[in-house]
């Protein structure tokens, strides 16, 4: 294994408080945006909103500043417009507030066939939701979002201990909170794809955090003479150099995908970059400390130990 910062002494279990401090914070914002998300005041894709989306395909390209001047023109100024991985395909999005009870997608392609007559184009997908559908989906999210947190809980107290499992689920808890939080102070559209980041995240995390868990409790058992504070930290120092680097292979990875990877996986990946550094922060900074704060006494924290 590739260790790129040697063996460590760093005291995390002493700068806990700190950690927990900022992690409070993002917290808050994670949950002001469920709050948020909940009233429908947050920046929600079509998917939860209700909306509709058109897929065009035009002959030569197009460019989205004409396309955009052209739609306000003809009173769809709140549309949103996207290159859909050429130049000439164009993504063209409509959320429930903007449409009237008239088929939104016919009077899109009434607008580009009247504007754009010499460029000739097809229709690649046209897609509406219904703001009743888009409540659902918002159901169906969160009972997924939930689903998994109590598989992490069992998963992980079945492996070590009821408090391992508590623990790796607020830390996971945690990193899909921030995620959310950040996305909603930056505006970004919360979509079905920025879901399923978040979904695949809580996977992430919870591996990060039960590779730390398993040195912890190989510790305990060799070590039973040293404090609680003094075994995590041993723990969380010896598997330092592994976890950074795993992460840093994801992250590698990430940053092209977020930077050249298109509309379509900006977001889906910008939520995986952001929940994978969380998550290796909240490994050490957030799960090992939980331990801690778990009434018992030294030597406790195994079974039948």
């Amino acid at each position: 294994m590739l260790e790129i910062l040697g063996k460590t002494s760093i005291d995390f279990m002493g700068k806990r408080r700190w950690a927990f401090l900022f992690s409070g914070i993002m917290v808050v914002l994670g949950i002001v945006a469920l709050i948020q998300i909940g009233r429908g005041a947050a920046n929600l894709g079509i998917d939860f909103s209700g909306g509709t989306a058109v897929q065009l395909k035009f002959d030569q390209p197009i460019r989205i500043d004409e396309a955009r001047k052209v739609l306000e023109a003809n009173g769809l100024g709140n549309a949103e417009l996207q290159e859909f991985g050429q130049e000439n395909k164009l993504l063209v999005r409509l959320k429930a507030s903007t449409t009237i009870e008239e088929k939104i997608a016919d009077r899109v392609v009434a607008v580009f066939t009247k504007e754009f007559s010499s460029n000739h184009f097809v229709v690649d997908s046209s897609t509406e939701i219904g703001p009743t559908i888009g409540s659902k989906l918002q159901e169906d999210a969160l009972i997924a979002i939930v689903i998994s947190f109590a598989g992490i809980i069992l998963y992980v107290a079945a492996r070590f201990e009821l408090r391992f499992g508590i623990a790796a689920a607020l830390a996971t808890f945690h990193d899909v909170l921030a995620v959310l939080g950040a996305f909603y102070i930056l505006d970004k559209e919360i979509t079905l794809l920025v879901v399923t980041a978040l979904l695949t995240l809580a996977g992430y995390s919870m591996t990060d955090t039960v590779v730390v868990f398993d040195r912890i409790r190989e510790n305990l058992r060799m070590r039973r003479r040293e404090t609680e504070e003094t075994i995590i930290n041993n723990a969380v120092n010896q598997v330092l150099s592994r976890t950074i680097v795993t992460s840093l292979t994801v992250v590698l990875v990430l940053i092209p995908l977020t930077l050249a990877g298109g509309e379509v996986l900006h977001d889906f990946s910008l939520a995986l970059l952001w929940g994978v550094i969380f998550g290796t922060y909240s490994s050490i900074f957030v799960a090992s400390p939980l331990l801690l704060l778990w009434p018992g006494a030294s030597g406790r924290m195994l079974k039948g130990s």
